[in-house]
């Protein structure tokens, strides 16, 4: 198979992987080494709903779906921020209080 004739399941894989290992290594630098937790905490969660974005396209199929499939993603979405939204100030407070 040439390379203009590759799957892009091949280039999805690799960008997972690159942020699985990014996500690994935000995770040690901002919870081991600095006490960043807010920075920590919304970089991960950044980078958890751009691999969920690139699963759902591509391993899913849902590239190639209709308006009636993505307002029902969108609202649990938008569910999920209104959630991490009203939790976040729990997640910011420092250890022991």
């Amino acid at each position: 198979m040439s390379e203009q004739h590759a799957h892009p399941y091949y280039k999805v894989f690799g960008w997972l992987t690159f942020f699985t290992i990014l996500e690994i290594a935000w995770a040690w630098l901002f919870f081991e080494h600095w006490d960043g937790r807010l920075t920590g905490v919304l970089g991960l969660a950044g980078m958890a709903l751009i691999k969920a974005a690139l699963v759902g396209l591509y391993y899913m199929h849902l590239k190639y779906e209709g308006a009636l499939i993505w307002a029902a993603i969108l609202f649990p979405l938008v569910l999920v921020v209104v959630f991490v939204a009203g939790f976040l100030p729990d997640a910011i407070q420092p250890y022991g209080n």
